[in-house]
């Protein structure tokens, strides 16, 4: 009886050990060190130390009076000889795709159309022309604005320009001292120059579409001044990288997505090749950033880093997700309103419709080549179906193709009936949409812009638009966790379809199998300690 009590005691240790190990070996794992994906993005970004050679202040040209933008920029030019010629060459000048057919180009200057602002109708809406980089809202029919990317003080320049010449002209004598105040404040701005920074980038990339986070939901101006937490790679307590230290710049041609064209053509390590951009995660962490034993790495292939390392966005300030124009123009006592709704963000104005606005946004999951497909002012449309004005090219079969987290931003806006195709309102101006409230005027101007046809019948109809989501990189510990994928019926996964994922299909037959192997193997372990027990407490009694 002994024995037998004593066998009963080394079938439950043995029973502890295994759920023991089972149960602890996520915490080992937890233990290792470092990922070699971190290793090597530090070895390849290295700590940037931006100094300068030069004083601007002290620069003859730069100390002369202004009394225009292009002025500054002539000064400037003086010394940085190339700097027009190449900057002329980029999307940030042209605002077209050079990769496009020249009759139906892509771009802002060219057919583009979006479902927030619609068109810049060829570079005519003066509203949309605030974001180029150009002086005065000329678009390209003025000189480039330097201090748009370089400047450092922010100032109103069409008001301190318009000020110091109405106080120069004047006959009163303290007029002419405080316009010497204004040529002052014009110096000082005109000589505080330093590399492109996030409020720089940020002027045009966070409040772009109309406003702050209408468009993207991981671009907002709450990564000026981040901590980790919010963006680990930009975070004041992180990393605190420029948008420049991932967007890298040869010639002022700044690495990044162009139109339809891939943001990148490969996916090398910098280690692998010093030149490339660091425009992809693979650039710094490599293709197999995780732990060498670790099953994530085997997710590469299929799985973008975004996917699980943005699990959120729009985390301080809303994104707008709905933006209908078929709602626009009502009006209160002959008066145009606006109505706010949560976050304090309008949910109604006269001049746009209904807007709606979230914070904490999942993104949505689908697969992505790195080119983005849209329709052009010129192409048809099918009325019956939500039109997707922008969406993602790619499908798992593609080499290149990764599952990858978007915004997708929905609405409702003018097309022409009878040509089936988008329209491309004039919005602002004396004679825009914002002032007339006026559809049929406002589309007829528009179109002349860009030469095309009208039929003068217009109804309303659904689109769709993406913003790949790849900056509110989150922290490690905040990553998705297996589960968050791999589960059902609330996989994040859920609306990918085509292939199976462990954990998220069910399919009955491979079910079975598997718990059949799961269980199989530890009955087997069991019996084997079980086994092994008895034959050593024979062995003893012997």
């Amino acid at each position: 009886m002994r024995l037998k009590s004593k066998h009963k005691r080394y079938a439950l240790s043995c029973l502890w050990i295994c759920l023991l190990f089972f149960t602890s070996a996520p915490s080992f794992a937890n233990q290792e060190q470092d990922a070699p994906g971190l290793e090597l993005a530090r070895q390849v970004v290295k700590e940037a130390k931006n100094t300068t050679t030069a004083d601007h202040s002290r620069f003859k040209a730069l100390n002369q009076d202004f009394t225009s933008g292009p002025e500054i920029t002539k000064a400037c030019l003086s010394c940085h000889t190339e700097a027009a010629d190449q900057l002329k060459k980029t999307l940030h000048w042209t605002w077209l795709d050079p990769n496009s057919p020249k009759d139906n180009q892509r771009g802002k200057a060219g057919y583009s159309i979006n479902n927030f602002c619609i068109s810049a109708n060829a570079m005519n809406d003066h509203h949309c022309n605030e974001c180029h980089i150009g002086w005065n809202e000329k678009g390209k029919e003025t000189e480039i604005d330097c201090l748009k990317c370089h400047g450092q003080k922010k100032i109103n320049w069409e008001e301190v320009f318009q000020d110091y010449k109405i106080l120069t002209e004047s006959k009163d004598p303290e007029e002419n001292v405080l316009a010497k105040d204004a040529q002052a404040e014009i110096h000082e701005a005109a000589q505080s120059i330093g590399r492109p920074t996030r409020k720089n980038c940020g002027s045009c990339h966070f409040s772009g579409g109309g406003g702050d986070g209408v468009k993207h939901g991981d671009l907002d101006p709450s990564l000026i001044n981040p901590n980790r937490k919010l963006n680990v790679h930009m975070g004041y307590d992180g990393q605190d990288f420029e948008c420049s230290r991932c967007h890298t710049t040869v010639a002022h041609h700044v690495a990044g997505r162009i139109y339809g064209t891939p943001a990148s053509e490969t996916r090398h390590s910098l280690l692998e090749h010093d030149l490339e951009p660091k425009i992809m995660c693979e650039s710094c962490h490599s293709d197999k950033p995780h732990e060498l034993s670790s099953k994530m790495n085997d997710h590469t292939d299929k799985v973008a880093c975004q996917a699980c390392h943005v699990p959120v966005i729009a985390k301080v300030l809303p994104v707008q997700r709905w933006w209908d124009w078929s709602r626009a123009g009502k009006k209160k006592d002959g008066k145009p309103y606006d109505v706010n709704g949560p976050f304090g963000k309008p949910v109604y104005q006269s001049t746009k419709g209904d807007t709606k606005w979230e914070k904490n946004v999942i993104p949505n999951y689908l697969w992505f080549n790195g080119s983005i497909k849209g329709f052009t002012a010129k192409d048809m449309i099918d009325p019956s179906k939500v039109v997707k004005l922008a969406w993602p090219e790619g499908n798992r079969n593609e080499k290149n193709a990764r599952i990858f987290p978007f915004n997708i931003h929905s609405g409702k806006q003018p097309y022409d009936t009878v040509n089936k195709t988008m329209t491309t309102p004039l919005l602002s101006g004396e004679h825009g949409y914002w002032t007339t409230f006026d559809w049929q005027d406002s589309i007829q101007r528009g179109a002349k812009y860009l030469n095309l046809p009208f039929s003068g019948k217009i109804d309303f109809v659904e689109t769709a638009y993406v913003f790949p989501s790849t900056h509110m990189v989150a922290p490690r510990e905040e990553a998705l966790k297996c589960n968050q994928c791999h589960t059902r019926p609330d996989s994040r996964l859920a609306d990918l379809a085509g292939f199976y994922m462990p954990g998220r299909d069910k399919v009955k037959l491979i079910d079975i199998a598997g718990w059949a192997i799961v269980l199989s193997s530890f009955v087997g372990i069991v019996l084997h300690a079980l086994g092994r027990i008895f034959a050593n407490g024979r062995k003893k009694e012997e």
